[in-house]
């Protein structure tokens, strides 16, 4: 070989080797999401009914988000503005029941094809027409899954075959089992990884361990202010709900009968937890604001039991990354698809804007480059997942993603085009027929003091301002003083749905379901 063409090849190699180094050198993504968990149930976020030591470390190792929000308040849809880094009007799930069309752009395919290895393992809840697409390997439940004894599909190498498993156990320390042998023996040590690593917990009807099954027993949880709430100055869609403590909460819910799929040595220990309590509550034959009470005592424990299980399984993994040295290059995430009422408006679940539903955890670790024990203020959203996660692997963020990465916020950057107000909208409510909870349709949008919300159809607004009533209870909008910041805000959100090209599906009550094609746009001259 000539010796000029000897020096070329040899200089080929070695970029072609830096090119192999700096990509192994891209920091692993494990991110940890659970369904329901609200942030006042955390308490890095100052709870004042729950303790998560492990949850903790993640924050107080790295950033806590102060001011994170939903696009859509409900489970499956947040999953996919996550998997698209778009809107519920441009993914195409806009409520639970939706399929989800994989075959879109997704944040798991970009990464693979930039040589990440990807998972998803635990809750998929996008429809199981299909296999999760973009995913070397996937293990997921079957819709919503039990607490118990889940049955599983799993897709080994990404082909779309899944096989069911069935698992006997409890299913929050089953998923994190098999989240620890995928990054023990499923992956390739030599690439970067990304996973996801998600819990059923603690949604609905919040079934506890059996290590947890009396813990609270002789606790009485502090109760919200609110519990009470009669909804005075708010309008039909607060009254009309059916997500409350008092009337909504199903036997089941409240455990006055045991689950059905247990084994006789699971429905041993759950009985022998559960019937000295409910025997004490039938002799107790309590009435009025007594029950109610105690509907909330028995549905809050049993939340907070299911977080607790949650938080001991993220710190196995936590301790994993520690002592294997994964840890050091590996960025943790947490959050959960939405928040929850924790009886806050006398409610449980979640699909209003209100603060306790709208708002969503977030705690970010990124060693060497988060610092420690920081909080952010930014509004940030769900929909800026996606971006954040290319952005970590040195990826360009397709044009038509809807977020913006959040790694500057990590590296304790303040960009100057940060969003001053976030846009919301939920969609399941369908004219006058029965929907799960019957929360009205509404869209609107919030701004580092104020909350304005549009009940569309139904034709009701409320305006909040956050500052001087953070737990929303009195609707400020027919208030003279903040005319002009009503009309500031209705022009915020005519901007926001232009510029998201949000559908325009505000149609009367009785209208039949709305076509949801695009928002016209006039032409231009």
């Amino acid at each position: 070989m000539k010796p000029l063409l000897r020096s070329f090849s040899f200089l080929i190699l070695l970029l072609s080797l830096s090119y192999v180094q700096a990509a192994d050198s891209r920091p692993n993504i494990l991110f940890i999401f659970t369904d329901d968990h609200a942030s006042h149930a955390i308490s890095a976020y100052g709870s004042e009914i729950n303790q998560t030591p492990n949850l903790d470390r993640i924050a107080n190792e790295g950033m806590l988000f102060r001011n994170c929000f939903c696009t859509n308040s409900i489970c499956g849809p947040s999953r996919a503005v996550i998997q698209t880094g778009k809107y519920s009007h441009k993914n195409g799930f806009y409520m639970n029941g939706n399929k989800f069309d994989g075959t879109q752009q997704t944040f798991p395919k970009l990464l693979q094809s930039a040589g990440y290895q990807t998972a998803v393992i635990g809750k998929w809840h996008l429809g199981e027409h299909m296999a999760p697409q973009g995913y070397n390997y996937s293990e997921v439940l079957v819709g919503q899954g039990p607490y118990y004894n889940p049955i599983m599909l799993r897709d080994v190498d990404g082909s779309g075959n899944q096989v069911r498993t069935k698992y006997t156990g409890y299913t929050t320390d089953i998923i994190t089992d098999l989240a620890l042998d995928w990054l023990k023996e499923g992956r390739e040590g030599d690439k970067p990884f990304m996973l996801m690593y998600q819990h059923k917990a603690p949604h609905r009807n919040w079934q506890p361990g059996p290590k947890y099954l009396t813990m609270y027993d002789d606790v009485t949880i502090p109760e919200p202010s609110n519990l009470f709430d009669n909804y005075e100055t708010r309008g039909r869609a607060a009254h009309e709900q059916d997500m409350s403590v008092e009337h909504t909460l199903t036997p089941d819910d409240l455990k006055l009968t045991p689950p059905r799929n247990l084994t006789d040595e699971q429905l041993a220990a759950w009985n022998a937890a559960y019937e000295p309590k409910n025997e004490a509550f039938r002799k107790a034959n309590l009435k009025g604001d007594d029950l109610i009470r105690w509907k909330y005592q028995r549905y809050i424990k049993d939340y907070l039991r299911c977080v607790a299980s949650v938080d001991d399984n993220v710190g196995r993994v936590l301790d994993y990354l520690d002592e294997t040295g994964l840890a050091k290059n590996t960025v943790v995430v947490y959050s959960s698809d939405q928040g929850f009422y924790l009886g806050d408006h006398g409610w449980f679940d979640k699909r209003f804007m209100y603060e306790e539903s709208y708002r969503q955890p977030l705690m970010v670790r990124w060693p060497g480059v988060t610092k420690p024990g920081t909080v952010d203020e930014h509004l940030v959203s769900n929909v800026d997942f996606a971006e954040t996660f290319l952005d970590l692997a040195g990826q360009e963020v397709p044009a038509d993603m809807q977020g913006m990465s959040l790694v500057p916020l990590f590296r304790g950057e303040s960009p100057d085009n940060w969003r001053k107000s976030h846009y919301y909208q939920y969609y399941e409510f369908l004219n006058n027929q029965k929907t799960a909870h019957m929360v009205r349709r509404h869209y609107g949008v919030r701004n580092e003091r104020y909350k304005l919300i549009h009940f569309y159809n139904i034709d009701e607004w409320e305006l909040y301002d956050l500052e001087a009533d953070p737990r929303e209870m009195r609707n400020i909008y027919t208030e003279a003083q903040y005319a002009d910041i009503i009309k500031e805000m209705k022009a915020d959100i005519v901007s926001l749905q232009k510029d998201l090209e949000v559908p325009d599906d505000r149609g009367s009550v009785e209208s039949n379901p709305p076509s949801l094609q695009p928002r016209q746009q006039k032409p231009k001259k």
